[in-house]
């Protein structure tokens, strides 16, 4: 047996091994595919094992996360921060090898998978983000920008839609350095893929402009290394690697659904050790694996001390250019202290047309950004103006055309923001997160700085009706951790949505109005606090107004009416209910004073979001059913968003928190 060989059956039995230790995970696909995932960190893959941060490194995702114990094996064997005791806690709390690749958690792991086909549409984003610097940063015999992205796949990631949008996406930009490995098992869960996927995906991967490449059997290295040699040869294309597996390769339960995802169990993992000629202890690999396998890693360094000397002449012969990669690198940090001044909102606005003007002031002062949307920028008013649009004969457009391809979309920007460098937003109406929210809770989970611009907030949307018209969306949203949903109410807010936005570590979903929203005095950059006093009264308030949006202006004018009559309300401006929970409980004290029990909600969604704030004793005006096809006039009139429905409302509350006392 080769030493190659003995290195991809360590790879199987410490996967195994692992997974029985566990007693769960998914163990066929490590065993089946050990070979590939061998053959690229072997003989292709640049990294570096003391540096996994490397700029330059080549990147490797496995999209089938489900097999990550595969992934955890190869960082083992390469010298990466992944230790044998780390190995027999797979699966455990607080672990380094948790059951799917988590971002952040292990050394190596590029992104968060095991959603099947999001870690395959967030590489085609890393191969957008290599071939736009690039093209910003690369001169004659000055490559600092050049890498791969490859990425691991199974069945189940491409009958998954959104690699239909990837796909089809990563041909019409011709992603030369994107290489797809595709273990082609023919089993899921339910056993053999010929009930429910029996396409021809060599042609199918053509037709969206790809090279297609076979490997017959992915246990022969040779050949799969000549695969993967002739994929790097063309970078007119994207190309995939149709990789022939047998899922449970060397164990008893071979070819069976079975062995997808449950312990071999005791006596079949013995068998599979004879089959394979494994004698060593449990999680103990032979010294020459190890040594061969550290000597490539080894090795391996000097790509990157290569690179280095490369970036020092680099620096020396274009300073300035040099100063930019940094700056890239390291983030724009932008001081917004002056950032009103470039703006005069006082004429009435939609606030999806202020927030195009204030994204393309922010791109003057971040030449860092790009910005995408699903085939809506001239309605989103997402385009980055005089930035040009990225294409394969202009990779330095900062401007993304996505299509029609929501789900991809946001995966795809996962990949931009995580690949190091660059600063994303993307932009669609906000009806249709119901097709990327797989994308954007992963941006939460991974808890990366993604900008969501969502547009067309409500029925307000109007005569489209109510395909397109949000109602369950914002508590959707708010609903996933770590991510923030900001619904300002005029231009002001929304600059401070976008502070927000650019000055936190975190995805921000920013939800904007097609129709036009008065604008407010007292707004402002406060708004970042998520919650605060926009209009008080003079004295303790009888009643608390408060709303989000277009329905800010509504509590104003209920304020006016409530007045006339003798009552006191105070209006209580809540763009961001996850930023106002930050606050102290001081903070929140004054905002929302606990003994002032009348309160009014206000928001054209639904009404979820508010019984925490509206207490025992107060009224929520919002939609309990889908919208209409009218005109946004009529529908919030028929819907009850009036002044004077509020006001009425808001009397009933000081009615009920009078009858308690």
């Amino acid at each position: 047996m080769t030493i190659q060989n003995k290195c991809v059956n360590a790879v199987r039995i410490l996967s195994a091994e692992a997974v029985e230790r566990a007693k769960s995970g998914h163990p066929g696909m490590c065993l089946g595919a050990a070979p590939i995932g061998y053959e690229v960190f072997a003989d292709f893959l640049n990294f570096s094992y003391k540096n996994p941060h490397w700029d330059n490194r080549d990147r490797f995702i496995l999209s089938a996360g489900h097999g990550s114990m595969l992934l955890y094996s190869l960082l083992h064997l390469f010298g990466y921060n992944v230790t044998k005791e780390d190995l027999m806690n797979f699966r455990q709390f607080g672990s380094k090898t948790p059951g799917h690749p988590e971002y952040g958690v292990t050394d190596g792991v590029e992104t968060s998978t095991g959603l099947l086909g999001q870690g395959l549409a967030t590489a085609v984003g890393f191969a957008v983000a290599e071939a736009h610097l690039a093209s910003i940063f690369n001169r004659p015999n000055y490559n600092v920008v050049d890498h791969y992205t490859y990425v691991l796949c199974g069945d189940g990631c491409l009958e998954e839609g959104i690699s239909y949008e990837a796909c089809s996406f990563a041909g019409t930009q011709k992603l030369g350095k994107l290489i797809l490995l595709y273990d082609r098992n023919s089993i899921t869960i339910e056993g053999d893929i010929s009930t429910a996927f029996t396409e021809d995906p060599a042609t199918r991967f053509a037709a969206q402009g790809w090279q297609v490449i076979r490997v017959p059997d992915a246990n022969d290295l040779t050949v799969l290394k000549l695969a993967i040699e002739r994929a790097k040869q063309d970078l007119s294309r994207p190309s995939v690697i149709i990789c022939t597996t047998h899922i449970g390769y060397g164990s008893p339960l071979a070819d069976k659904a079975s062995i997808h995802g449950a312990p071999l169990g005791e006596e079949n993992l013995k068998r599979t050790k004879r089959n394979l000629g494994w004698t060593e202890e449990p999680f103990e690999v032979p010294e020459d694996v190890k040594k061969h396998c550290l000597e490539i890693a080894e090795n391996k360094l000097k790509a990157e001390e290569k690179w280095n000397a490369l970036f020092a002449r680099y620096q020396r012969v274009y300073p300035e250019l040099a100063k930019k990669y940094e700056s890239f690198m390291k983030g724009y940090e932008i001081d917004f202290t002056e950032f009103f001044k470039n703006f005069d909102f006082s004429a009435p606005e939609a606030t999806r047309s202020s927030g195009g003007k204030i994204l393309n002031e922010i791109a003057k002062l971040m030449p860092n950004l790009m910005s995408g949307s699903a085939d809506l920028a001239p309605s989103t008013k997402t385009e980055l103006k005089n930035k040009g649009y990225f294409a394969p004969d202009y990779r330095a457009g900062c401007n993304i055309r996505f299509g029609v391809r929501e789900h991809a979309m946001a995966a795809i920007s996962n990949g931009i923001q995580l690949h190091g460098g660059l600063k994303i937003a993307c932009s669609t109406f906000f009806s249709f997160t119901d097709y990327m929210k797989g994308g954007m809770r992963i941006s939460a989970l991974m808890n990366i700085p993604v900008l969501y611009v969502l547009t067309h907030d409500s029925i307000g949307v109007g005569e489209d009706g109510p395909s397109h018209q949000p109602m369950e969306h914002l508590i959707a949203l708010r609903s996933i951790p770590n991510i923030k949903v900001f619904r300002p109410c005029d231009g002001k807010e929304t600059i401070a949505a976008f502070v927000s936005a650019f000055t936190q570590n975190s995805p921000t979903a920013i939800i904007l109005s097609r129709h036009s929203l008065n604008q407010h005095e007292n707004s402002g950059l406060h708004a970042v606090a998520g919650g605060y006093i926009l209009s008080d009264c003079i004295g303790t308030p009888d009643v608390i107004l408060m709303g989000t949006g277009s329905e800010v202006d509504i509590c104003t004018g209920a304020q006016k009416l409530l007045a006339d009559e003798g009552i006191k309300a105070r209006v209580v401006s809540m763009p961001c209910i996850e930023e106002f929970e930050k606050q102290t409980d001081e903070y929140k004290e004054h905002v929302l004073p606990k003994d002032i029990k009348a309160r009014v909600c206000v928001e054209a969604g639904s009404h979820y979001s508010w019984y925490k704030y509206s207490g025992d004793c107060g009224e929520i005006v919002a939609m309990n059913s889908f919208g209409s096809s009218a005109p946004a006039e009529k529908l919030f009139e028929h819907y009850g968003f009036t002044k004077e429905n509020v006001a009425e409302a808001a009397k009933r509350s000081i009615n009920k928190a009078k009858s308690k006392k």
